[in-house]
């Protein structure tokens, strides 16, 4: 009877110990693993998914792995650190055709514009002879080639040639702005935001340069990438539907964004603050997905031509599947 009772025990702890084993795998299943850079807008969003619990609302449980740039969050995704990252559907694109199975889905049209000091005589493209331009992201930005593509095609002036350029970071090239040094800065989209409130204005933005070389309409510049194997054994549908909820709160509450402040998620002052807020606002993307996709690749075959292999690889077309049919707007 004894030897009975301590069977059962041994039993029934064995089968205790399984169903926490199998609790804990799928716990780990449930998880997902953002990459992004540590200081990078991302954050903004996915810590208001965790405030307002719409990850485990969705029924997965978010975890934000910070990274020092943009390359080593692309590492970790490559390499299984993390499940989803942010980049470009052009770099997805690239993949695809070198036969990496990534895919994505569209997070924010917000991209750079060309700024310049409120009381600058310049007013187009058609002005930008002889001026120092300073160009965040090097040679081979998606919107510096944009834009130069739109003034050969609408001035016949050739940007790179005519011009002075300054290649730089972005925080330094806003600087250099804001001390004059620069007649005219491009920049990613936040630090143009941070211009704003300071005083400069818009020349022309890399989306006014889309729509003129063929773009319908404003094409996401970022967007969440992940794997097609992942996506379908893992709660990719999910996240995007916690994602999009968060984009309603953050459209939709001052609020949120004064808490984001408070808590120095955001570390700028109540005007910055403010333009930060509405340009995430304009960025939050609301077309279908089949016109995405479309212009998408109008623009792929645009950068093909002005950036080469260099930029796109050895296929001049956007390859099938880059952007993910799993969640559709």
């Amino acid at each position: 009877m004894t030897t009975s009772i301590a069977s059962f025990k041994r039993l029934a702890l064995s089968a205790l110990l399984l169903c926490v084993s199998a609790f804990s795998l799928a716990l780990a299943d449930d998880s997902v693993r953002v990459g992004v850079l540590k200081y990078g807008t991302v954050n903004w969003e996915l810590k208001t998914m965790q405030h307002h619990g719409l990850d485990k609302a969705n029924g997965f449980t978010l975890e934000i792995v910070p990274f020092a740039g943009g390359d080593a969050t692309r590492i970790a995704l490559l390499g299984g650190e993390v499940d989803v990252i942010v980049s470009d559907w052009l770099w997805v694109s690239r993949q695809r055709s070198e036969g990496r199975d990534l895919t994505f889905v569209p997070y924010s049209s917000s991209v750079g514009s060309m700024m310049v000091a409120g009381d600058s005589k310049l007013q187009s493209l058609a002005d930008l002879k002889g001026q120092s331009i300073g160009v965040a992201g090097g040679p081979l930005d998606k919107s510096w080639l944009l834009l130069q593509g739109m003034a050969r095609q609408e001035h016949g002036i050739d940007l790179a040639a005519e011009n002075d350029i300054v290649f730089g970071a972005p925080p330094l090239l806003a600087e250099k702005a804001r001390d004059g040094d620069l007649d005219v800065v491009l920049n990613y989209w936040h630090y143009c935001a941070r211009l704003e409130a300071d005083g400069f204005r818009r020349l022309v933005s890399a989306e006014e340069a889309a729509n003129a070389l063929g773009s319908s309409g404003a094409v996401s510049a970022i967007g969440y990438v992940f794997a097609d194997d992942w996506a379908s054994g893992n709660p990719a549908a999910a996240f995007v539907k916690a994602s999009r909820e968060t984009k309603q709160i953050l459209l939709e509450s001052d609020e949120e964004w004064q808490r984001l402040a408070d808590n120095g998620d955001i570390k700028d002052g109540p005007e910055a603050l403010r333009v930060l807020r509405d340009r995430f606002r304009e960025g939050i993307p609301t077309r279908s997905h089949d016109d995405e996709v479309r212009d998408a690749g109008i623009i792929h075959g645009v950068l093909s031509e002005l950036g080469g292999r260099k930029l796109v690889g050895d296929s001049g077309e956007m390859a099938e599947g880059t952007y993910w049919s799993g969640a559709p707007l």
